[in-house]
C-alpha cells in the first residue's frame, strides 16, 4: 500500500476577509491535486490568520472570535475534499466547547466525513495567553489508503502518545505545528525523528511561515515542511524523503510505502518496535 501526502508551508499575512483566506487555501489544494496527492496536511493554527481581518478600526480580532469561523473552515474543506477526492487535515482551528477553547485538528475525508482531534498537550503560551484546554482522547482514523493519526505540534514531544497510536495500528503520524522561533521549531522536529525511531512509523509535519504583524502571538513564525522516514536500509539515510525550503511558501510531496515500515519491523538492521520491553513499561497495546 502507498499513500502520496503533501505538506503546506503556509504563508501568513494580513487579509481582509474570508473570501481572501478560502482563495489562499484553495491555491494550494488545487496545488496538491495537481500532484495527485491522496493527503494534504495544512499547520497548526493557520485559522488565525483570519484574525487579522480585524474589528474595522484596524485591531485584530481576538482568539475567542476565532470559533465563529468554524462553520465556514469546516464548510471550505469539506467542499475542496470532496471535490478533489484527496483527504484534507485542514491543520488546527479553534474551536469552542462548553464555554471552552480548544486546538482541533481536522480531518476531512472525500466522501464528506469529518474527524477531529483535540490537541492533547498545551503549551504555557496557550494555557496563559488564551487560556486552552486539553483534549481528552487520542483518535485513530480509517482511510482508504492506511490507519493514520494526527497529533499537534508539541503532543509529538511526548513519547506515550505516539506509542499509543502505534499500538493502535497507526502507521502514519501527521503532526501540523506552529512555531516561532529556532528552538521551537527544533524541538518539533527533532522530536518527530525520534518518533520515527522508536515507533517505525512516517510523520508528515509542516508550520506556519510569514507574520501577522496585529496579531498577538502570530508575529513570528518560523517553519518547514517534511517528510520522515525511520532510519534504515530501505529509507534515506538522513530519514527525510522530502523537505521544504525553511520559511518559503511551497508544498512538499512524497510517496509514502507502506509495505517497507512491515519489512523493518521485522527485518530491520533494528526492529525497535518488536523489542520492545514490555515486560519492564506499559504495553500501550
Amino acid at each position: 500500500m502507498k499513500m502520496r501526502v503533501s505538506a503546506v508551508q503556509y504563508h501568513l499575512h494580513t487579509i481582509h476577509s474570508f473570501e481572501e483566506f478560502a482563495a489562499q487555501v484553495e491555491h494550494y489544494v488545487k496545488t496538491a491535486q495537481e500532484f495527485e496527492s491522496d493527503f494534504v496536511l495544512f499547520p497548526e493554527l493557520f485559522t488565525t490568520q483570519l484574525m487579522s481581518i480585524g474589528d474595522g478600526a484596524g485591531k485584530a480580532l481576538p482568539i475567542e472570535a476565532l470559533p465563529t469561523y468554524t462553520d465556514q473552515y469546516r464548510a471550505l474543506f469539506k467542499g475542496l475534499a470532496e471535490q478533489t477526492g484527496m483527504h484534507l487535515i485542514g491543520g488546527t482551528h479553534i474551536t469552542s466547547e462548553g464555554g471552552k477553547l480548544y486546538n482541533t485538528a481536522h480531518l476531512f475525508y472525500p466522501d464528506g466525513r469529518i474527524a477531529e482531534q483535540k490537541k492533547l498537550h498545551i503549551t504555557p503560551t496557550e494555557v496563559k495567553e488564551w487560556n486552552m484546554g486539553a483534549g481528552d482522547h487520542l483518535q485513530v482514523f480509517d482511510t482508504d489508503k492506511g490507519r493514520i493519526a494526527i497529533l499537534v505540534c508539541y503532543d509529538v514531544e511526548f513519547p506515550e502518545i505516539v506509542r499509543m497510536a502505534r499500538a493502535r495500528g497507526a502507521d502514519v503520524l501527521f503532526a501540523p505545528s506552529c512555531t516561532d522561533d529556532r528552538h521551537g521549531f527544533h524541538r518539533v522536529r527533532y522530536t518527530c525523528h525520534a518518533r520515527t525511531i522508536e515507533n517505525q512509523i512516517y510523520v508528515v509535519t509542516t508550520g506556519t511561515v510569514g507574520a501577522l504583524p496585529t496579531v498577538d502571538f502570530m508575529r513570528g513564525n518560523f517553519g518547514q515542511a517534511a517528510v520522515i522516514t525511520p532510519n534504515d536500509v530501505p529509507f534515506p539515510p538522513k530519514g527525510i524523503l522530502v523537505e521544504g525550503e525553511i520559511n518559503g511558501d511551497m508544498i512538499v510531496t512524497a510517496d509514502l510505502d507502506l509495505e517497507l515500515l512491515s519489512l523493518v519491523r521485522e527485518k530491520g538492521s533494528v526492529t525497535t518496535w518488536r523489542d520492545r520491553r514490555t515486560d519492564l513499561y506499559t504495553d500501550w497495546s
